[in-house]
């Protein structure tokens, strides 16, 4: 599931989810995006944001985020899955329209 933003539509994308057989959902572009992964990515992004240095290779990156993920608390996993009924609900409470927390 994607959001069909450009980077996300790619030709290279494209190329490589078929070469994977991964089959993207049918999304409308610019949707709100209700997909809880997002948010534990963004507390990664934040915390490879403050390291002082940048691994040298992609098994160093591997590695680092690896670490980080399993510093995540499962309760924050389980709350955000929790909070999908009331983000469904929030939308379509909006018809769809921008939500503060969806």
């Amino acid at each position: 599931m994607d959001d069909n933003a450009r980077p996300h539509c790619s030709r290279l994308v494209d190329y490589f989810l078929s070469d994977e057989g991964i089959f993207r959902m049918d999304w409308p572009a610019h949707s709100p995006n209700l997909n809880p992964i997002e948010h534990v990515w963004d507390i990664l992004g934040r915390t490879d944001a403050g390291r002082l240095s940048q691994p040298e290779t992609i098994p160093q990156l591997q590695s680092y985020f690896l670490q980080e993920r399993e510093k995540i608390p499962q309760s924050l996993i389980d709350n955000l899955i929790d909070s999908m009924p009331q983000r469904c609900a929030t939308l379509l409470s909006v018809r769809g329209n921008h939500t503060s927390d969806a």
